[in-house]
């Protein structure tokens, strides 16, 4: 093997372990720290002879990386490495080097805290920050520090090409960074035009493929955010090089069996050349013989978890720039190589720096699980480089509190029998839960067979069908089904028996009729989804309420809408959809749910106000979640309840549907003005608060004892507001209330005006010449208050508003009445209105 990188720093890091408890070891791609690293650390004194675990983020890689390193020491896998994933495991009792997966890693910690034998675990490609590696290091870190003694303490060793060293070396108690310079082999990059958002990439993508494979030796590896790209990419490409056969094509993607993936990352034969078209699944881990160009779209799939929804959506979006550098790294692993990004050099420098931590947008039920199975009630006991967000964290007790996997105690969150026996199946909990309660039903066939075809990509190709129950038919009739897919038919046949195996212990404590038949896929994935149990709105139409209040809809006409009752499987769509679409779902039959799903089942008596017939409607409903199963009328209503609802209806509606007059809220104006007044001295007011916003706050202390004889909306109408508002004022307030904010106002002549208390100060809207001889502005409230005077013309029309009425005699009258006398000549408008007779009529009596 020619010298990788790596080589350089082993020493460096040899002595690093051999003095601290954790290492980081930062090598851009293509150094050999996969490969070189753990073999090298094998003989290590430090070590004692105890086994070292590395942990890989995907499957593929992890087969991969043990082949390989087996290889080196020429040996078959399952000897001194070897390798556990998911339902498969090659070790035997010589095996010193464990690659596993990093959901692996998580049942080892929790069947045995201490991890016995084991000396050294890696964690390779942590810049990818999936959610069990984040986990499994915060495990192990509490492993390290609270169970393992000195004498046999458990090292870790963080790699990877792009992270944040520095925060991870400060997560891991400040440890050393040991850095390995350069890669091995150099790659030029080669940026692209200024790509538009929503632009499609397979044409551009087609361009560069054949602009590279003119120009550029070697094999191409192709990255594309999903299999639906490469799908189409592969149609394109293979029409496009029809006259080139010694070019193939390969997809690679984690759907596909193994055997296919191997055939992807294996190296052209002698005289051809391969294009491997890749999700970021071959980002990192992964040697691909002969490969000397990437070509880069620059998206990848991500799932974003909203705990509000309670719903998973996949999200395509822009990488980072490290993502960026891992994938360019592929192209030069074996030889100088070229990467063709699809984006400009200055779309590249606004791009994020690191891929956002699974941990921060990830559905945490599995999560929730995982702790609480640990024994961990806060997560902020463990170490974290990202805290779990408390809000997904909560949705995900919350859906296995309704799974029957954790219940609340005063000592915390407590795992339950059940929730033990859902953490010994290697799925998500609400499959696990599924599969179980599938089995005690006599339904664990069809449950296993479920599991699988939600746990790989859809069984037919290019069908719109959300149903199910097409799916499951095409288990036993294949040649039925035109659109099957026939590789992911096996491999969902395979996982399906892998399942069956696990749960066979399970006792069966009660059979259903034809156990076979996908007529109960519905209660199965209502098993699963209580969430995604769905009516359908109105008689016809495809929008689904869902239990947990929200909404979905098929994207266009589905044999499915034909039926009331939906259980969903998977939903998606976009973020700002209203409406999310509804992938895959059955029928379900109600009654099931009260049978089979009785804990979902809550029965209340509600008094709800119908807006069609604007009456109350009492009913003893059984509902789950957000959906009502059955209804019944009721007939006798406790009074209390029944207010309370009318309270309600005033609540949502407005204080306005009270039958209020102007002279009532004059009366409310008034005495919210003595209030203001005295908390404006800051002193405590004797007036009570009677505003809008506080009479709706407490309907229930002054309205609801007047409500026996309402029933509809219009009794409302028949309340004597005045008398019942007039009871909050207790005496004497009512007669200080006339002495202090009085209606009217006397005014020279005699007249009593009316003042209005809907303006702040009150106004008094009076004739000009009823105010001639008087010298100040009328004042209520004690004085505290001077009325905002609107003088008025004969015509009744504002000439001037004033709160200084001897400032208005002594300086803008003469102008007023220059204007009043040229239209009012026949009126009295005196030169000194202080000396003159006030008067209602044209001209004042002549005595």
């Amino acid at each position: 093997m020619n010298q990788l990188p790596v080589q350089a720093v082993l020493g460096e890091l040899h002595q690093q372990l051999a003095s601290h408890p954790s290492v980081v070891l930062q090598a851009p791609p293509g150094a050999g720290k996969t490969t070189l690293v753990p073999l090298a650390l094998l003989d290590a004194h430090w070590l004692a002879g105890q086994k070292i675990i590395l942990l890989e983020p995907r499957r593929l890689a992890a087969r991969a990386a043990a082949e390989r390193l087996a290889q080196l020491l020429g040996e078959p896998v399952g000897q001194t490495v070897g390798y556990r994933i998911r339902l498969e495991s090659r070790v035997s009792a010589a095996t010193r080097i464990e690659v596993v997966t990093e959901g692996i890693l998580q049942r080892l910690l929790q069947a045995d805290p201490e991890l016995p034998g084991v000396g050294l675990v890696i964690f390779d490609e942590f810049h990818e920050r999936s959610l069990d590696a984040d986990l499994g290091l915060a495990l192990c870190l509490q492993t390290q520090q609270y169970l393992r003694d000195e004498g046999n303490p458990l090292r870790l060793l963080v790699m990877s090409a792009t992270l944040d060293a520095a925060a991870v070396s400060k997560l891991l108690d400040n440890a050393p960074l040991v850095v390995s310079e350069g890669r091995q082999y150099p790659v030029t990059i080669q940026h692209g035009a200024a790509i538009s958002p929503g632009q499609s990439i397979e044409p551009l993508l087609e361009q560069t493929i054949l602009q590279a494979l003119a120009s550029d030796s070697g094999s191409l590896l192709v990255f594309l955010p999903g299999a639906a790209e490469i799908r189409r990419l592969q149609s394109r490409l293979e029409d496009a090089l029809a006259g080139q056969p010694h070019i193939d094509i390969a997809p690679l993607y984690g759907d596909l069996d193994f055997a296919a993936q191997r055939q992807a990352i294996s190296p052209a034969a002698p005289g051809r050349r391969k294009i491997v078209l890749a999700t970021p699944i071959a980002e990192t881990s992964l040697t691909i013989e002969g490969v000397r160009v990437v070509i880069d779209s620059g998206l990848c799939r991500q799932p974003a978890f909203d705990p509000v929804s309670g719903m998973t959506r996949l999200h395509t979006r822009r990488i980072s720039r490290a993502a960026a550098e891992q994938r360019a790294g592929r192209a030069g692993r074996t030889e100088p190589g070229t990467c063709y990004r699809l984006w400009s050099a200055d779309q590249h420098a606004q791009l994020a720096a690191q891929t956002p931590a699974e941990i921060l947008q990830a559905d945490l039920a599995p999560l929730a699980l995982q702790l609480a199975q640990w024994g961990i009630d806060d997560p902020t006991e463990l170490a974290w480089l990202d805290v779990p967000p408390g809000a997904a964290l909560q949705q995900g007790r919350d859906l296995l509190v309704q799974l029957n996997a954790l219940e609340r105690t005063e000592g915390g969150w407590k795992l339950t029998a059940h929730g033990a026996a859902l953490c010994g199946l290697p799925m998500h909990p609400r499959l696990a839960h599924m599969l179980l309660r599938g089995q005690f039903l006599g339904l664990g066939r069809l449950a296993c067979r479920l599991a699988a075809i939600l746990g790989e990509r859809d069984l037919l190709r290019g069908v719109d069908d959300a149903d199910i129950g097409r799916r499951l038919a095409a288990f036993d009739a294949p040649r039925n089904e035109p659109a099957l897919d026939r590789g992911a038919l096996q491999r969902a046949r395979k996982l399906a028996e892998q399942w069956q195996r696990l749960i066979s212990q399970v006792a069966v404590e009660q059979q259903l009729d034809q156990p076979d038949s996908e007529h109960w896929a519905g209660l199965l994935l209502a098993l699963a989804y209580p969430d995604r149990i769905a009516r359908r709105r109105g008689e016809q139409g495809s929008d689904y309420r869902l239990a947990n209040g929200r909404s979905a809809a098929f994207a266009q006409v589905d044999s499915l809408q034909q039926r009331e009752w939906l259980a969903i499987a998977s939903l998606g769509g976009h973020a700002s959809q209203r409406n999310a679409r509804i992938f895959l779902a059955a029928a379900l039959d109600p009654q099931w749910i009260g049978a089979y799903l009785p804990a979902l089942v809550r029965t209340e008596q509600t008094l709800e106000w119908d807006p069609r017939s604007e009456t109350l409607v009492a009913e003893q409903q059984r509902r789950v979640g957000a959906l009502i199963l059955s209804r019944e009328p009721l007939k006798a209503i406790e009074p209390e309840q029944r207010n309370r609802a009318l309270c309600a209806v005033v609540r949502k509606q407005g204080i306005q549907l009270l039958p209020w007059t102007p002279e009532l809220r004059q009366w409310q104006a008034r005495i919210q003005l003595l209030r203001e007044l005295d908390l404006q001295q800051g002193s405590e007011s004797v007036w009570p608060d009677l505003s809008d916003q506080r009479l709706l706050d407490t309907l229930e202390d002054w309205l609801a004892p007047w409500l026996d004889k309402v029933n509809r909306l219009a009794h409302f109408g028949n309340l004597d507001l005045p008398a019942i508002l007039a009871s909050l004022l207790p005496w004497p307030l009512p007669r200080e209330l006339d002495e202090q904010a009085p209606t009217h106002w006397q005014v020279p002549t005699g007249s009593r005006i009316r003042i209005d208390y809907s303006e702040t100060p009150p106004v008094l809207a009076v004739r000009l010449q009823e105010l001639f001889g008087s010298r100040t502005t009328p004042r209520i409230a004690q004085g505290r208050v001077a009325l905002k005077l609107h003088l008025l013309s004969p015509a009744r029309r504002p000439v001037q508003v004033t709160q200084d009425l001897g400032g208005f005699w002594s300086g803008s009258y003469d102008e007023v009445k220059k204007d009043m006398k040229g239209r009012y000549p026949k009126h009295y408008w005196p030169d000194d209105p202080l000396q003159a007779e006030p008067t209602t009529r044209a001209k004042p009596r002549k005595g």
